[in-house]
């Protein structure tokens, strides 16, 4: 009896080590995505409370489009991880070749669709006021998409290979570029005009390009290309994806479902009142902050599912979905003292108005429920995806977030009355279910 169950044990030690080695420079890149829009939010906060308002109603169909953009890529790093799995290294490179024009199709497409920012608030429920000043600070976020596809795409690519750390060495050099040019920008330093919102857009929008360009050619020169034949010309770039983009329009529509229905929330928010949104944009920023280290977390589940799928490992696969779902769910609860024991002090690094202060305050504090369930989620669904069981998760995150979460956050908002804080209980509501449906579908095919 010992001896299984210290192989258990010592099989559990080496998931968990891997889990956190590939990992960690996956939760910086993730991160450092929140981060760059915390620290955009923090600044323009200071600046105007009017202009946190165009800031927060413009990154909600903005963040729709980045998180739909990161799901239809996704392929690329499920491939990659298979392929690496099986022995064929030269398929790894081809995944990503495939996945360029891709990228940029998909970057050039949501730019013009920034464009249309004035009828997409007006149809919302939006005022005039609130219309144009958010549709001018989407306008300008359009114009990075497709850098920032570039990015996503190439840095899918090095993950799936087990080469996380230049995208993280990209993304920590991109948010100090930003958050220098966004002080500029948005305050009027250094001989710039003072911009408001729209200068924080152009500040994104310059360093997304930038680290897109950067990974990329850190991929064409890297000095083992020719291993991974990443300079092979593919001429199938679209027919012969087929199963990639399969995996990522799976992925794609869930992300792009859930991301919708908090721009759903937002929407809400804003009808209530400038302030309401205000109050919404910081809090659900400050979630999706410490969120993004279950985005990583999730991403190194899935290359450890895809791996163990790629062998035929059963058991391996079953325990690296456990083991990213623990190790997820303990960092986020640490997060969650936090926030509960000290949600002042973290509001102020965002504001001094101490209107916005109280009304944030409270959100922070009821956020550290929705960490654990949040990010426990993403996790599964991503470790649901390793295994090749792409639109079961889809269908689970839209009857979680969009039958669910919707009504449920609209019911408390206006017919219960409950403000912001309604629409904080919704989302805890819709997480809840999600995890606990996404981890009873792992736990049947772990059995199958």
């Amino acid at each position: 009896m010992t001896a299984p169950l210290l192989s258990t044990a010592e099989r559990l030690r080496a998931h968990v080590g891997e889990l956190l080695r590939l990992a960690a420079p996956v939760i910086v890149s993730r991160a450092g995505l929140m981060v760059m829009m915390a620290v955009d939010t923090a600044i323009v906060a200071r600046y105007s409370a009017q202009e946190l308002a165009f800031y927060g109603l413009a990154h909600l169909p903005g963040n729709i489009m980045v998180g739909t953009g990161v799901g239809l890529l996704m392929g690329t790093v499920m491939i990659a991880a298979h392929a690496l799995g099986a022995g064929n290294e030269a398929e790894c490179g081809r995944s990503w070749r495939r996945s360029m024009p891709y990228a940029l199709l998909l970057g050039v497409i949501f730019a013009l669709i920034s464009l249309l920012g004035v009828p997409l608030f007006r149809l919302g429920g939006q005022t005039e006021e609130m219309a144009q000043g958010g549709a001018a600070v989407l306008a300008v976020l359009g114009l990075g998409a497709p850098g920032m596809m570039l990015f996503i795409t190439t840095g899918f690519f090095l993950e799936g290979i087990k080469r996380p750390l230049p995208g993280m060495v990209v993304m920590i050099l991109g948010n100090l570029a930003n958050g220098l040019l966004a002080w500029a920008l948005v305050w009027g330093h250094g001989g710039f005009p003072a911009m408001g919102a729209v200068g924080s857009a152009w500040a994104t929008t310059i360093v997304r390009w930038a680290m897109g360009l950067s990974l990329v050619a850190y991929a064409w020169w890297m000095s083992d290309h020719a291993r991974w034949q990443v300079r092979v010309p593919v001429a199938d770039w679209w027919s012969g994806a087929g199963r990639q983009r399969h995996l990522g329009y799976a992925a794609g529509l869930s992300i792009g479902v859930e991301s919708g229905a908090f721009a759903a929330l937002g929407l809400f928010a804003g009808m209530v009142s400038p302030l309401a949104l205000g109050s919404y944009t910081v809090g659900l920023n400050l979630i999706a902050l410490p969120f993004m280290a279950a985005v990583g977390l999730g991403s190194a589940t899935a290359v450890r599912v895809g791996v163990a799928y790629g062998q035929g490992d059963k058991r391996d696969m079953a325990m690296a979905g456990w083991t990213g779902l623990g190790v997820t769910s303990a960092i986020l609860a640490a997060v969650g003292v936090l926030y509960y024991a000290l949600p002042e002090q973290i509001g102020a690094i965002y504001t001094t108005d101490p209107e916005l202060l109280a009304s944030v305050a409270p959100l922070i504090a009821f956020g550290a429920w929705i960490l654990v369930a949040d990010g426990g989620q993403t996790v599964m669904s991503n470790a649901l995806r390793g295994r090749h069981d792409a639109w079961m998760p889809t269908a689970l995150h839209f009857i979680s977030y969009a039958v669910v979460m919707i009504p449920v956050s609209a019911l408390l908002v206006f017919g219960l009355e409950r403000g912001a804080r309604g629409l904080f209980e919704g989302i805890l509501i819709a997480s809840v279910v999600s995890v606990s449906v996404l981890s009873l579908r792992f736990a049947h095919l772990s059995h199958r």
